[in-house]
């Protein structure tokens, strides 16, 4: 049985403080140099209420695995669901918790200089310090072992996962991660579902790579399937402790 959250124990961040927020299926952990968590909760209240209410009069955006055209009078986050949605080929939905990580995360700003909002795996970064962002791979050999680089002058950044084996999320592949990098943190979850749909054995690790290139707006991906991971782009992979390299070797590009 999958127990959420439990890769959270890896997470953290020097020389901010991490809080919860929690409403319904929405489980935010945010780190920012104080405690946020009643502007949080109270931005999550009022995006959840935009999406509730869109949901209830067009009830095709909540279930479609195709993208969808925003209605005219649709708040910006339901509009940015749709783009992300469109620019990588799924439905609106699938970009749902990176959009509520970057709303929560934009807003935080005016509070804290960074902000890192975690949501489901999915991820908002805003840092003035290089930062390590973990790879957690439900059984393969690299998970909790990998991590991301992220510079200051990289963020604000989305750093996105989508996994076949691992967690309640919908997803018509078989990888253990499937993580994706964009400016747009919603379009990065938008585009991790469609690449991680891709890949459904080792030898399709390349396919979804080549797929990640072709979406506008992606900058980097990484793909994780038992002890085979390919990456492309403008990621760095390190170790998700110590100060070297992660050894060339153990990834294709």
């Amino acid at each position: 049985m999958y127990e959420p959250r439990t890769y959270r124990e890896l997470f953290k961040g020097e020389g901010l403080v991490f809080f919860n927020c929690t409403l319904k299926e929405t489980d935010l952990q945010i780190g920012a140099h104080r405690d946020l968590a009643v502007e949080a909760m109270g931005l999550v209240v009022e995006l959840r209420r935009q999406l509730e209410e869109y949901i209830r009069a067009v009830p095709e955006f909540r279930t479609s695995l195709k993208p969808l055209e925003a209605a005219a009078w649709a708040p910006p986050i339901v509009r940015r669901l749709c783009e992300a949605g469109k620019l990588a080929g799924v439905g609106p939905m699938a970009a749902v918790a990176g959009a509520v990580a970057e709303f929560v995360g934009v807003e935080l700003l005016r509070h804290s200089p960074e902000v890192i909002v975690e949501n489901g795996g999915d991820i908002y970064i805003k840092t003035d310090r290089p930062r390590r962002v973990g790879i957690h791979a439900g059984g393969s050999p690299f998970s909790g072992k990998v991590a991301l680089l992220v510079r200051p002058e990289e963020t604000p950044l989305g750093v996105c996962t989508s996994a076949g084996t691992v967690g309640p999320s919908l997803s018509f592949g078989r990888t253990d991660a499937t993580v994706v990098v964009a400016r747009d943190t919603a379009l990065a979850d938008a585009a991790a579902t469609a690449v991680g749909n891709r890949v459904k054995t080792p030898d399709d690790i390349k396919a979804g790579l080549r797929l990640a290139s072709r979406i506008e707006g992606v900058s980097g991906a990484v793909v994780i399937i038992g002890d085979q991971m390919g990456a492309w782009g403008q990621v760095d992979l390190a170790p998700a402790t110590g100060a070297h390299v992660f050894p060339p070797s153990a990834v294709f590009r």
